[in-house]
């Protein structure tokens, strides 16, 4: 593992093999074999299986090097494995209001796990730089597209889990 390596969670890591085994032992086979099968009917330039099925290839060749890259440079960090609890580090669950009392719960997690929708803010997205190191009372300014807005952390939580 390096240490400056981007962070990623352990389940985080886990999505990503998961998707790239996925990719290589069902995915990609089921195309060569169509890929195969359409090669052997003739005139492949006007083939709409051969020709999809060799684009579709590419595809998941591509999909298959970004994973392998990314799951070599990822660096695994547990957050249940985070001692200062009192501050906003990787992995932290954080709960803060704006000026409106408007309340949020998100999750800090690595880029490739990020997905707003579920509350999970990737560790260089702009609010997740703001939150970094932020303890339960403190204002945090953060620079949006919209405009500036400030936020008071509430709450952090970790993962249960084995310290240290």
């Amino acid at each position: 593992m390096k240490p400056e390596g981007p962070p990623i969670t352990p389940a985080g890591m886990a999505a990503l093999r998961a998707r790239y085994d996925h990719l290589l032992g069902t995915e990609r086979p089921a195309i060569v074999e169509i890929v195969s099968w359409a090669a052997g009917n003739g005139d492949r330039s006007e083939n709409g299986d051969y020709l999809y099925g060799r684009k579709r290839m590419r595809e998941i060749d591509r999909e298959l090097a970004h994973l392998a890259r990314r799951m070599k440079t990822c660096r695994m960090v547990d957050p249940a494995r985070q001692e200062d609890r009192s501050r906003a580090w990787f992995g932290a669950t954080v709960t803060i209001a704006d000026e409106d009392d408007n309340q949020r719960t998100l999750t800090l997690v690595g880029d490739d796990e990020q997905d707003a929708g579920k509350g999970l803010i990737g560790w260089s997205a702009p609010l997740a730089r703001a939150l970094r190191g932020a303890a339960v009372g403190d204002l945090r300014r953060v620079h949006l597209p919209g405009g500036e807005k400030e936020w008071e952390v509430l709450a952090i939580s970790y993962p249960d889990g084995a310290s240290g």
